[in-house]
């Protein structure tokens, strides 16, 4: 399930090669996986995603997040979202939200209110309290 941060920023669960082409269609533009290689029996590896990322005409930023987000996953999901400026950007982990915390905290470093962070977080079904402390 895609769930929106905003018009142009969007979160999710695990996303299998076979779905890249209709992200495309759907104007991403910039895909980031956030779960390391591993983390769970048969999920689908980073490069094989990329892979299809690459032959749909997706930009794919391999960005893991293990234990916690730290300041360069931060700083990472900022270029993203740079990069996707007139198109959307797609970041998935397991369950979308690593991924929604991570972006959350980068659209804070992009000079959003910590009350606009926090909203937009529990407009798209996640609790923003793990991070409402760096907000």
């Amino acid at each position: 399930m895609i769930r929106e941060l905003d018009d142009k920023v969007l979160v999710s669960g695990q996303v299998a090669p076979h779905e890249v082409a209709g992200l495309a269609q759907q104007g991403v533009t910039v895909l980031v996986n956030n779960r390391p290689d591993g983390e769970e029996a048969g999920q689908p590896l980073a490069g094989d995603i990329e892979a299809a990322a690459a032959a749909a005409g997706i930009s794919y930023r391999y960005v893991p997040i293990i234990r916690g987000i730290g300041p360069a996953d931060v700083e990472s999901m900022q270029e993203a979202m740079r990069e996707a400026e007139g198109g959307k950007l797609l970041a998935f982990c397991r369950s979308g939200t690593r991924s929604a915390m991570a972006l959350g905290l980068a659209k804070r470093g992009q000079g959003a209110s910590s009350d606009e962070v926090q909203q937009c977080l529990s407009d798209a079904g996640f609790d923003p309290g793990p991070i409402a402390h760096l907000l």
